[in-house]
């Protein structure tokens, strides 16, 4: 097979720029001590997470003033707990894992929207403005009856 010049040229440049990057990467990773941010990382066990706090009683609890905790578990084709209901102006701080698959956990009409990951617990904030009835439901296709899995925050 007869190759043009400036193909070999761009061929050899190409792979160049790939070597460049991938020994960069490297010297920042390993040399570096460079890694993802770990100080906030939470992990737990998926087969005994309902026996380990504070997913043992998932629900919500109020920790301060208009402040409150929504421990939530998701499972397959559902939420644990499946409703919830706040004050208006209530900050929630959510904490959420999965005890089987992958599940997504968006609030709908908010920026609220994270995954539940088996062995992973993620945390995010959000302040309820606004009265009404915030559907959540899972964006990470999780199985045959994905379409069902959802849950109600009431703000009153």
């Amino acid at each position: 097979m007869h190759m043009h010049r400036l193909e070999k040229w761009w061929l050899v440049f190409g792979i160049s720029m790939l070597a460049i990057f991938l020994l960069v990467l490297g010297t920042a990773t390993f040399a570096m001590g460079v890694t993802p941010p770990g100080e906030h990382r939470h992990t737990v066990n998926p087969e005994t997470v309902t026996q380990n706090e504070p997913f043992d009683k998932p629900g919500l609890r109020q920790v301060g003033d208009n402040e409150y905790e929504a421990v939530i578990l998701a499972f397959v084709f559902g939420y644990s707990p499946d409703r919830i209901e706040l004050p208006v102006g209530a900050k929630v701080n959510f904490v959420l894992t999965s005890t089987d698959v992958v599940h997504g956990f968006h609030i709908i009409g908010t920026n609220v929207n994270m995954m539940a990951v088996p062995g992973e617990v993620n945390h995010t904030s959000y302040t309820f403005k606004e009265p009404g009835e915030y559907l959540v439901l899972c964006n990470e296709y999780c199985g045959a009856a994905h379409e069902q899995m959802q849950m109600r925050i009431i703000v009153k």
